[in-house]
């Protein structure tokens, strides 16, 4: 399935990129938000799979993937990345559109409820809720902001196994160097492999996580009371626990809740039991 890489412009003048599939208008667009350090690449296959009964489109956040860095780090903040969403919906003339998001996604659906719920015709939210884990959240502010080099996307791909394997211990090899592409691009100067996304986004996040303003999501979250809800966990998240994932159920007794063995933070959203899911909830929302 063909896509195009395309840009809008931010309210502040930087040069967003996103991606679009598909040409089918009968249903309404699937707007796909990815995790922290995330691009638009994590979204491909998906895209692909759903983009044949409607447009897809993946975002790249300021400071990752194609997307222009900010040159003011404090900008990397979820009220900034809301504005950014929005300035998109504008831009395209969307007025209603299915949300997926994975973790930093999902929370920026979340707070989308709370202040725009009329762009929201449901959402999916990939293994996040209103409350973030604390083991999670010291271990992304661990690895975030690293300036780790590769010599190639193998040697890439076994690094990222060795660390991050036990949030998915049953991906292959070859699916491990699919993850490094998604996550590394060259460094022409360098010639070597660095993350796809601007180190200053640790700085950011280490003075919001410090932050004694924390939101609390909880009533944001109730705004999606009314709204389709499909939400995913993997079962060994340390991001989305149990305890919170019971809580957003009895919140939302209408939200489909589906936990996925042998995934820990995040599901690719490729597994069969997720896709099943994916299909028939996707499938409704016209």
């Amino acid at each position: 399935m063909a896509f195009s890489e395309n840009y809008y412009p931010s309210q502040d003048g930087l040069k967003l990129h996103y991606r679009e599939y598909g040409s089918d208008e009968s249903a309404c667009p699937l707007i796909c938000l990815s995790g922290l350090t995330r691009s638009s690449l994590d979204f491909h296959d998906f895209a692909e799979r759903y983009s044949k009964t409607r447009k897809v489109y993946t975002l790249d956040y300021r400071g990752r993937g194609k997307s222009a860095y900010d040159t003011d780090y404090k900008n990397y903040n979820p009220q900034i990345y809301l504005g950014d969403i929005f300035a998109f919906l504008t831009a395209k003339g969307i007025e209603k559109a299915l949300f997926v998001g994975t973790s930093l996604g999902g929370l920026l659906t979340i707070a989308m409820a709370g202040l725009a719920k009329n762009f929201i015709a449901g959402a999916i939210l990939n293994d996040v809720g209103p409350e973030v884990d604390k083991a999670g959240s010291r271990r992304i502010l661990d690895y975030v902001g690293k300036d780790v080099r590769f010599a190639s996307l193998e040697e890439a791909a076994a690094e990222q196994k060795r660390i991050y394997g036990g949030a998915l211990p049953d991906i292959s090899d070859s699916d491990w160097l699919g993850q490094s592409k998604t996550t590394f691009i060259y460094d022409e100067t360098a010639k070597n492999y660095r993350f796809n996304y601007d180190l200053s986004l640790a700085k950011a996040l280490a003075e919001q996580l410090n932050s004694d303003e924390q939101v609390d999501l909880w009533p944001f979250f109730k705004e999606l009371g009314d709204l389709p809800v499909l939400a995913i966990r993997g079962a060994l998240s340390d991001v989305l626990s149990a305890e919170v994932f019971a809580r957003m159920k009895a919140e939302d007794p209408d939200m489909e809740a589906v936990t996925l063995e042998n995934r820990g933070h995040v599901p690719l959203l490729n597994e069969p039991e997720a896709l099943a899911k994916l299909d028939e909830f996707i499938a409704r929302i016209r």
